[in-house]
């Protein structure tokens, strides 16, 4: 139960002189003249969770500022003191993307972290994800991190922190961080006065080595030569893939290449979109209107900081579809798996990531070509953890997630959208040069290994009270959870916070082997497969569903899909979601 009181007396500690006074005089405004807001702001500490920090940036415990940042920084350099490898010689890579304040956040951590006696290896301006991930192994940095809300609507940012092999932290670390930071209880503990002569430049140098990475993730240049100009429509949605996108497609050797002008300007209110979300139709309506103009065959899309990719493909008829994140995740899989198996690159110890809400199709291609599959929790994090592990047992040759993100090659151990682009319009030119389409590319795959159609629905609980209906709704399926749902029986129950996988017709139990994560999966007789969980990064619960029919012929694919389509519509009906 919210106490206003509490909050007002909360509210009124930001008023001290250790706090600037546009801090003081937004937090003064709330207490006089906004309770709702005020509420809003300090109901709450911003959770520090496994990844970061992410919020709506003002002032107030509950916002994303200097304060909150200052004391998650301090947070980490104390745990980084007693965990680095090297104590006295620590260095921590940091970026930003280009939203509002995140350059300035950037530097806020750059000076946090000199005066704790880091060097700070910061970026000279906005980069990508994965060229921070980069960075960190490249420069034998102890952590990174970067300033970013990924795809989150203009009014946030965030404060993600890698760890020493470039992948976002996992266990024992990331608890270990959150412990160290919620030990911080006053700004007053903030290390302050930064020194500059502990700040390492980045630059030129660096991009370069990353981008010959890239390079070598070419598989088929010969082809890409014979199809150079295939027409290509790409926006960085502004964001920090304006420019190492359009060089990853030139140095491909792609030569008709057409970037959306007004979305290449880096701009944090993001002011030609509603959101910066490369999963949403409305951020590539202008990329697919230029499509148009040039008679381009394929469109792509990055997140601000240029870890998500979303592409529209043209089909036959001339129209252009947008294409999930499984889809594109299938094409890139079947992509690299094919073509190394044609040219005898495949040794027998390859794998590719997926996650246990990703379409299984990608583990259907793996399978049948000698490829094994791995599946992990949702999160980057998880395909790191995964790569760390088995480096120099087996080959890492791409993976992905349902959300949009995928990785090929393991220079880079988190989201890629750089590479990602380059490789899907090698994919492309493949098609093109064998007479078809990347949409129709996709069709055969279908044909060949089985259609999956999945669907995600948010329900989205905003606010103080609202959020504690996400824990209650799980409490419930887990509790109380679902016999038979659409008229097609449970058959099994998977459960990853006790890590068991329950038969229902036999009651037999099996363990499940990853770690412990607050999420339930429903497999119902018909095949169809349901996925629960909270999001780890905003106030939702996300119902993942996955249905599944063989498809005898690429003509049967419009009945097919609309069939799947209805199935899980009746599933969607049937859990009032």
């Amino acid at each position: 139960m919210i106490n206003i009181d509490d909050i007002r007396k909360k509210a009124a500690s930001w008023l001290g002189k250790e706090f600037d006074e546009p801090t003081r005089m937004e937090v003064q405004q709330m207490i006089d003249h906004d309770e709702k807001t005020l509420i809003d702001a300090f109901y709450q500490d911003l959770e520090f969770g496994t990844g970061g920090l992410r919020g709506i940036m003002g002032a107030g415990t509950n916002r994303m500022n200097r304060y909150t940042l200052g004391m998650a920084t301090q947070g980490l350099s104390n745990y980084l003191k007693k965990h680095a490898a090297n104590p006295s010689s620590i260095k921590v890579a940091i970026a930003y993307d280009s939203r509002n304040n995140s350059s300035y956040f950037a530097k806020v951590a750059a000076d946090i972290f000199t005066a704790n006696g880091f060097t700070a290896c910061l970026f000279e301006s906005l980069r990508p994800t994965p060229v921070l991930s980069f960075a960190i192994r490249l420069h034998h940095c102890d952590a990174g991190v970067i300033i970013t809300a990924s795809h989150n609507p203009k009014e946030y940012n965030g404060y993600k922190v890698s760890w020493n092999d470039g992948g976002q932290v996992v266990s024992p670390h990331d608890k270990g961080i959150i412990d160290e930071v919620r030990k911080i209880k006053s700004v007053s503990e903030i290390a302050l006065g930064g020194d500059p002569s502990k700040i390492v430049m980045l630059g030129a140098e660096t991009d370069n080595k990353f981008m010959a990475e890239v390079k070598k993730l070419s598989i088929n240049s010969e082809i890409i030569r014979r199809n150079a100009d295939m027409g290509i429509v790409y926006t960085p949605l502004h964001g920090t893939g304006y420019k190492m996108v359009p060089e990853a497609l030139a140095m491909y050797g792609f030569t008709n290449v057409h970037t959306v002008k007004e979305q290449c300007i880096t701009d944090g209110n993001f002011p030609t979109l509603r959101s910066p979300n490369p999963e949403e139709p409305d951020a590539l309506a202008m990329a697919i209107s230029l499509a148009r103009e040039k008679n381009a065959d394929l469109v792509m899309a990055t997140d601000p900081d240029a870890d998500r990719l979303g592409i529209a493909v043209r089909k036959p008829s001339g129209e252009f579809v947008l294409l999930n994140g499984n889809q594109t995740g299938v094409l890139l899989t079947w992509y690299i798996i094919s073509q190394k198996k044609q040219r005898n690159e495949l040794k027998g110890n390859e794998y590719i990531i997926s996650t246990i809400v990703t379409t299984d199709l990608m583990n259907r291609i793996a399978e049948k070509n000698g490829v094994k599959c791995y599946d992990v929790l949702t999160g980057f994090k998880f395909f790191a953890e995964l790569m760390r592990d088995l480096e120099r047992k087996e080959k890492f040759i791409g993976g992905g997630e349902e959300s949009f993100g995928y990785l090929a090659g393991d220079f880079v151990r988190d989201k890629d959208a750089i590479s990602a682009c380059a490789l899907v319009a090698e994919t492309a030119a493949w098609a093109r040069d064998h007479g078809k389409s990347l949409w129709e590319l996709l069709l055969d795959i279908y044909a060949e290994y089985g259609l999956y159609r999945e669907k995600l629905v948010n329900v989205v609980r905003k606010g103080a009270e609202e959020a504690t209906e996400i824990k209650k709704m799980m409490e419930g399926y887990r509790n109380n959870p679902p016999v038979v749902i659409s008229g097609s029986k449970v058959v099994r129950i998977d459960d990853y916070i006790t890590l068991v996988s329950l038969d229902i017709a036999t009651g037999k139990k099996k363990p499940l082997i990853l770690q412990k994560s607050d999420v339930l999966q429903f497999f119902l007789a018909d095949g169809t497969k349901i996925s629960v969980r909270p999001s780890g990064t905003e106030p939702k619960i996300k119902f993942y569903f996955s249905a599944n029919t063989k498809l005898k012929d690429t003509s049967e694919f419009e009945s097919a899909w609309k069939s799947l389509d209805e199935r899980i519509d009746a599933i969607i009906r049937d859990m009032k979601l």
